[in-house]
């Protein structure tokens, strides 16, 4: 099965992000300067995507929750203008609009990893 994402994707990765126990997935796609959300039926098959905005060239995407409302959030590193992006996801499948962080200065991120640095039960 193919399904269609936007252009260049480079990362994925996998959540329920509507909260209905079926795995979704999400893509960054580097060339759009976003990322694609393809919900899953459960059975192999997924929705047609959502797109969602990110920084400039994002190279790597992963899921967790980040504010601690049970709910599956994304964050996005953008290479070329050097920041992160979070998208703080809500129930009725939708990312309030993304936060953008700075990576530092011609830092030019490639990739993320998700922790509990500090071990407060929280990312």
């Amino acid at each position: 099965m193919t399904f269609s994402t936007g252009y260049r994707p480079k990362s994925v990765a996998v959540g329920d992000f509507n909260k209905d126990t079926r795995l979704d997935i999400v893509v960054e796609n580097s060339n759009d300067n976003n990322v694609s959300v393809l919900l899953g039926y459960g059975n192999g098959s997924f929705q047609n995507q959502m797109t969602f905005s990110t920084g400039l060239w994002p190279q790597s995407v992963a899921v967790g929750d980040f504010n601690n409302d049970t709910r599956l959030d994304i964050v996005v590193v953008n290479s070329d203008d050097s920041s992160v992006s979070v998208l703080l996801g809500f129930i009725i499948i939708g990312f309030i609009n993304r936060i953008a962080l700075t990576a530092g200065h011609g830092s030019r991120p490639r990739s993320v990893a998700l922790a509990d640095f500090n071990c407060d039960s929280r990312m």
